[in-house]
């Protein structure tokens, strides 16, 4: 995955293409409920979860962003809520549960990732 590929909207896009081989997933795009995670995923084994995706930037690459809305919502939805998130240093994703939100804000990529790397991040959550 190139730096380019990272950025914005067409990262996600080819993070979505590239997990739908795992799972069925739903891109959710909701303007009523702001903080709704970007995807909600239904692996082989029934159980639903959803995936906020993130990326950092090349001049703060261990920063991510998020809005309130989407820190109240992994505050109230602990339960199989992750954040998927793409570092721009070194171009791993990384997959962090929605429990640890407050964590994630506070540290940043410096706090220890569930998974990192893809294939990595597709094994764990296809044990949910």
């Amino acid at each position: 995955m190139s730096l380019k590929e990272l950025h914005g909207q067409g990262w996600k896009i080819g993070l979505y293409s590239a997990l739908l081989i795992f799972f069925t997933w739903t891109r959710l795009e909701n303007w009523a409920l702001f903080g709704t995670p970007d995807l909600l995923g239904y692996p082989p084994s029934g159980n639903f979860f959803t995936v906020e995706l993130k990326v950092s930037t090349p001049k703060k690459p261990y920063f991510v962003r998020f809005s309130p809305h989407q820190i109240s919502f992994h505050i109230k939805h602990k339960k199989n809520t992750f954040v998927l998130i793409a570092c721009a240093l070194d171009q791993l994703v990384r997959l962090y549960p929605g429990s640890r939100i407050l964590e994630l804000v506070d540290s940043g990529l410096k706090l220890e990732p569930l998974a990192c790397g893809l294939d990595s991040c597709v094994d764990f959550l296809e044990k949910i």
